[in-house]
């Protein structure tokens, strides 16, 4: 065992909401850790399912710490469980996802500069049932090291539950905006990029759960909306921080991705995005391609035939 174990606790931070039929899983692998130094806050988000039933059985190891309040959202409760923190580090899981048991200790020991604000991991993703599903991160989401705040300005390439943050980044930049529904993880990781650097870990030590009913990344509209507001908040908070070359090819990107999304659904739409990336940064090769897809899909719609 590393010397990990000498850095301090941390707070694991689980929220729960209609995910009881996964919520063992997570807890045994935040309880079995290698790192021993924790404390596990459950949140109940109001989950209408047997979650209290399913707590019981843990209830009695003095680490875990069992809240509950009214369905309020991720962000609300999330919050919840840091305001209740009392770790030196604090970590987040989601009830349907699960951790390597040595996740904590490879991790910690790599908080060895003040600077250092957050060390996340790779992942390995898995279907609702568990089946290993092949997945890399590579292009815009390769991890990246050091101060990495124009790298994830073009997109979130932290995962949120791979994370582990030092509680002084709380403390210096606040807590989730319950304003967004989505992408409250992408705002939290922009803010802290600004004082604080990232460190990463090249093993897998996050099971994450894709594609099954309820998750709140398939609600597309949200994201997008909440994807614009994220963009310009950072920008207007941090007006100096960023190049103007690549505040537009990050909008550019943006719009493209919109484009390529409406393109089976909402022809018109999707036009409207792929012309917008255009005017934004008139030479973003991605938006031409998309564009000349989008002619393509148009001649074939009155057949009847979506591509």
């Amino acid at each position: 065992m590393h010397d990990a174990n000498q850095r301090g606790k941390v707070s694991v931070v689980i929220t729960c909401y209609k995910y009881a039929h996964f919520l063992a899983n997570a807890m045994d692998s935040v309880l079995g850790q290698t790192y021993r130094d924790i404390e596990v806050l459950m949140v109940n988000d109001g989950s209408p399912d047997n979650t209290d039933e399913v707590m019981q059985h843990y209830l009695s190891d003095p680490r875990v710490i069992y809240i509950k309040q009214a369905n309020a959202g991720q962000a609300v409760a999330k919050n919840n469980g840091i305001q209740r923190a009392t770790g030196d580090f604090i970590a987040f899981l989601d009830a349907d996802d699960s951790w390597a048991l040595d996740k904590l200790e490879k991790q910690l020991a790599l908080f060895t500069s003040p600077q250092v604000g957050v060390v996340y991991c790779d992942v390995r993703y898995m279907d609702e049932n568990g089946a290993p599903i092949a997945r890399t991160n590579q292009g815009l989401h390769a991890p990246r090291r050091g101060w990495i705040a124009e790298h994830l300005f073009r997109d979130n390439l932290v995962p949120f539950c791979a994370a582990v943050v030092r509680r002084e980044c709380f403390e210096k930049v606040g807590v989730m905006d319950t304003s967004f529904r989505m992408g409250i993880d992408w705002d939290l990781w922009l803010r802290m990029s600004v004082h604080y650097q990232f460190d990463f870990v090249d093993e897998p030590l996050l099971n994450y759960r894709v594609g099954h009913s309820g998750q709140m990344s398939k609600n597309y509209a949200v994201r997008e909306e909440d994807t614009m507001r994220i963009m310009r908040k950072f920008i207007a908070d941090n007006p100096q921080l960023l190049p103007p070359a690549l505040i537009k090819w990050a909008f550019a990107y943006s719009y493209c991705n919109r484009g390529y999304h409406y393109r089976r659904i909402d022809l018109s739409k999707s036009l409207s995005y792929y012309l917008r990336a255009i005017g934004t940064r008139w030479n973003h090769t991605d938006a031409y391609v998309g564009l000349a897809k989008w002619m393509g899909s148009a001649a074939l719609a009155p057949f009847g035939i979506r591509r």
